[in-house]
Formats: structure tokens, C-alpha cells, sequence
């Protein structure tokens, strides 16, 4: 995969995958604004079937406060996306790395902030790993 995600697999119905995605957020104080349904986009736009996947648009406020306090531009990098995908080898939940996406900006102040999201969202994808029906967990490196 990428050098830019935290992810897992999970062998569990995709919607489970998603409830519990949510809740892992939820319990390291990410909120969910936005919700992507991948799927039914494009069904509708493109009238093309893909598999179930679902982008969520993940946001801690206090850290999107501390980092729009050190650089008023962060706002184009938030929200931190969390994607929920059907594959072959079952559902695959990813985050996105704060720190890449930080990376861009040149602001060193970001790093402190990067580095306890990334520790948040490791933390999410963790939680998930505490189910008996997970496949694999970890960073993905190409």
C-alpha cells in the first residue's frame, strides 16, 4: 500500500467495521463530520459498482485548534480522513498519517501536534486489533 497510512484488516461485515470505527474514534475524541459513501457515489455519478468503502472525515477539536493556532492554513489539510473498505482479504480500515500531511506545510510547530494525532489514530486502528476475527494490523509500506 502506501508510506502515508495506518490501517488494519478485519475479518467482520462491513458495517460492523465502520460502528466500530466510529466508536474508536469517538473514544480518542475524534468527531466525525464528514461521511463519504464511495460506493454510492459513484453508483450514482458513474453508474459503476465498487466495492463497499467509506471515507470519514475524522477531527479532534482540540487539536485542530492547536494546529489552526500555529498555522490558519491547516484547514486545508483537515479533516484527518479514516476510510472503511470491502476487499478480498476482508475490511480494510486506514488512516491517513498526520504527519505527511503536516510534512507539507514547512511548520515545524506541527510535528508535537502530528505526532499525538498519529498516536490517537494508531490508537484507533489498535482497537481494532483487540478482536479475535482481525487478519493483520500495522503502517503500510509500499
Amino acid at each position: 500500500m502506501s508510506g502515508y497510512a495506518i490501517a488494519t484488516t478485519l475479518d467482520v461485515p462491513f458495517a460492523d467495521a465502520v460502528a466500530r470505527t466510529r466508536e474508536a474514534l469517538a473514544d480518542q475524541g475524534f468527531g466525525v463530520l464528514t461521511e463519504i459513501d464511495v460506493a454510492a457515489t459513484m453508483r450514482a455519478k458513474l453508474d459503476i459498482e465498487v466495492p463497499a468503502q467509506v471515507v470519514l472525515g475524522a477531527c479532534n477539536p482540540a487539536l485542530a485548534h492547536r494546529g489552526l493556532t500555529a498555522e490558519p492554513d491547516l484547514g486545508l489539510l483537515l479533516p484527518c480522513n479514516v476510510v472503511v473498505r470491502a476487499d478480498d482479504d476482508g475490511v480494510r480500515v486506514s488512516a491517513v498519517d498526520p504527519g505527511v500531511l503536516v510534512s507539507v506545510s514547512g511548520n515545524a510547530e506541527l510535528a508535537a501536534i502530528a505526532d499525538e494525532a498519529r498516536t490517537r489514530l494508531r490508537a484507533v486502528i489498535d482497537a481494532m486489533t483487540v478482536h479475535p476475527r482481525v487478519i493483520a494490523s500495522g503502517a503500510t509500506k509500499e
